[in-house]
């Protein structure tokens, strides 16, 4: 019996931050593609940007030297989960926002 272990890196997944602009060009001439316009969700690996969707759906661009298809597949659940919650956040946000500003209610 072989006793070789698998070394599997931790992933990150989060939005792309403006100090990640020059690492996402890098990885989109990696991939032979332009750079997704609007906000990115990116997955990170060991420090590196591995793969990055756009939060409002295109394609993904993607390191083609590692394995991302799985990365992918979570950065999509994850763009899918931020528009849900900004589908829902604007109205949820108003109530709060009007319920705040409304005048307290007094014993006369």
């Amino acid at each position: 019996m072989s006793n070789h272990t698998t070394h599997t890196p931790d992933v990150t997944v989060r939005l792309a931050r403006s100090s990640d602009t020059r690492r996402l060009f890098f990885l989109a001439a990696l991939d032979s593609a332009s750079l997704p316009q609007g906000e990115l969700v990116v997955a990170e690996s060991e420090g590196r940007i591995v793969a990055a969707l756009p939060v409002a759906g295109g394609p993904a661009i993607a390191d083609p030297f590692h394995r991302t298809a799985a990365l992918v597949q979570m950065l999509e659940l994850r763009a899918q989960q931020l528009r849900a919650t900004s589908d829902v956040a604007p109205g949820a946000a108003a109530r709060i926002m009007a319920a705040l500003n409304r005048p307290a209610l007094r014993p006369n």
